[in-house]
């Protein structure tokens, strides 16, 4: 399946068992013999999951809607569980059901499918019953934001596609297990969670695991997720890898997001929303512990950038637009969409932060792909393990915090050139007399003005302007920063212009 249309499908869906659940009989359980699961599946042939009739497949989307889990009827309901299950049935874009299982006691039961869960309406086409048929993906809800009012705050459903959101915010980007080929020549392979373990939490842990078995034409694995909602919402990632092929192009950490325009790019949009996106930027904190900041872009054509390093602090895609006024959307709710963060929980050596900006004409397509490329291929026959946290929510506090980049307007010049804004917060670091700074511009191609620097009213922070003339050139790295007594005081802004 082409890339696009994927990743659209997936924008567009983003205690024992009650009764009424049908079980298989209880089997010893334990994540050791998860490991033991993966490690002999990499050393066989690979096999996919079986596929559901077909008429499940030829739903169209109105009729996949016409069936949804009766919330009733969640697992663990009525329990004094803090968190309960519901469970997505399978067709349209997900063809091939996964397995879930309940751990309770040291013992794992998985749940078969049972379409009484499900409420229709009337006019939903029939559908044939066999045993192909199971779930496609499952949600979590607890009590977030007040007692005995449990919400939804975490999706699992497609490939190894999940989305979380904090306390008050709206589902938007997504991450996945393990990111294969993105971007290449021979294509990208999406690894597949094809089954759910998932550990009963007991009263007053406000904390729930989940493991998944991935499994794919290149590898398979286990993850393990300890989550924690909140504000933010953190997840611990415990991933054990076995590849079947050499992998040379692969990601961890991968994230997915959309970017259509903002002030950057107006002008190739005629909509009466101001900006339009997920997320606005990539954060890094690399090795040398420098904070930099890579505004989105939609480009013309594919673009993939390559940030260089070694033993990475984090990384992540993050939203910095917070007023509903920075988007005049009242349906889509842009504005409390959440950033995430991912922070390695070992070295990481030597790699790349590798950005991915795909083309897009329409707001329904996941167009922006950011991971971690390890610089060593991974070989078949051996076993990885990476640990690492996800943090959905807001910007990440991070140490020696410097003052943030707010925003980046670009527009053309009356008498030539680009005129480049950059929008810094206020920070402590910030002298009264701004002509004590020095403001460092560098363009890999072209050339620029020199820069000047205005406090901004209405930020309460600064401005720094300067031109960019492009010259013959059709493609451009540029680089700025406020340094005070010979240290940044600021993100390191960095973006990639292109004719």
């Amino acid at each position: 399946m082409q890339r696009r249309s994927f990743l659209a499908a997936l924008a567009t869906f983003a205690a024992l068992p009650r009764a009424g659940f049908a079980e298989t009989d209880a089997t010893p359980f334990s994540v050791d013999a998860l490991y033991d699961m993966a490690r002999d599946l990499a050393q066989a042939a690979y096999e996919p999951m079986p596929e559901v009739p077909q008429a499940w497949k030829d739903l169209t989307y109105d009729d996949y809607r016409k069936m949804w889990f009766r919330g009733a009827d969640a697992i663990w309901r009525g329990t004094d569980s803090p968190f309960q299950i519901e469970l997505f049935h399978p067709g349209l874009y997900f063809p091939r059901p996964v397995k879930v299982s309940l751990v309770e006691d040291g013992q794992a039961q998985e749940l078969k499918f049972d379409f009484s869960l499900f409420d229709k309406s009337d006019d939903l086409p029939d559908l044939p019953i066999d045993d192909t048929l199971g779930y496609s993906g499952f949600r979590l809800t607890t009590e977030f934001r007040r007692p005995g009012n449990f919400e939804e705050f975490f999706v699992m459903q497609g490939a190894s596609y999940f989305r979380a959101i904090a306390r008050g915010q709206n589902y938007g980007q997504s991450a996945r297990g393990l990111a294969i080929g993105t971007a290449s020549d021979q294509g990208e392979e999406f690894p597949d969670f094809t089954h759910f373990w998932i550990e009963r939490a007991p009263a007053g842990r406000q904390e729930i695991t989940i493991h998944a078995l991935l499994n794919s034409p290149s590898v398979a694995g286990i993850y393990s997720f300890d989550i924690l909602p909140g504000s933010p919402t953190i997840m611990d990632m415990r991933a054990q890898i076995y590849p079947r092929a050499e992998l040379t192009r692969f990601g961890l950490g991968p994230l997915t997001s959309m970017f259509l325009f903002d002030e950057t790019n107006r002008s190739m949009f005629d909509d009466f929303r101001p900006a339009v996106h997920d997320t606005d930027g990539l954060l890094m904190r690399n090795g040398n512990g420098e904070t930099l900041w890579r505004p989105l872009a939609n480009p013309k054509s594919l673009q993939v950038s390559s940030f260089v390093d070694s033993d990475p602090k984090g990384f992540g895609l993050m939203q910095r637009a917070r007023d509903l006024a920075d988007f005049a959307d009242l349906e889509a709710h842009y504005h409390i969409r959440p950033g995430l963060w991912v922070e390695p929980g070992e070295d990481w050596g030597e790699g790349a932060v590798t950005l991915v900006e795909i083309p897009a004409d329409r707001e329904i397509y996941d167009n922006i792909v950011a991971y971690w490329q390890p610089r060593e291929a991974l070989t078949p026959g051996s076993m990885h393990r990476f640990t690492y946290r996800l943090s959905w929510g807001e910007d990440p506090t991070l140490q020696n915090p410097v003052a943030r980049v707010l925003n980046t307007r670009m527009g053309e010049r009356f008498g030539g050139g680009r005129i480049v804004t950059i929008d810094f917060e206020d920070s402590a670091d910030l002298p009264e007399d701004l002509s004590a700074l020095t403001l460092h511009v560098s363009t890999s191609a072209g050339e620029t003005t020199p820069a000047i620097i205005q406090r901004n009213p209405q930020t309460g922070g600064v401005r720094m302007a300067f031109t960019f003339h492009a010259g013959e050139a059709t493609s451009a790295e540029l680089r700025a920063q406020i340094i005070l007594d010979g240290r940044s005081i600021s993100e390191v802004w960095l973006y990639r212009w292109t004719a």
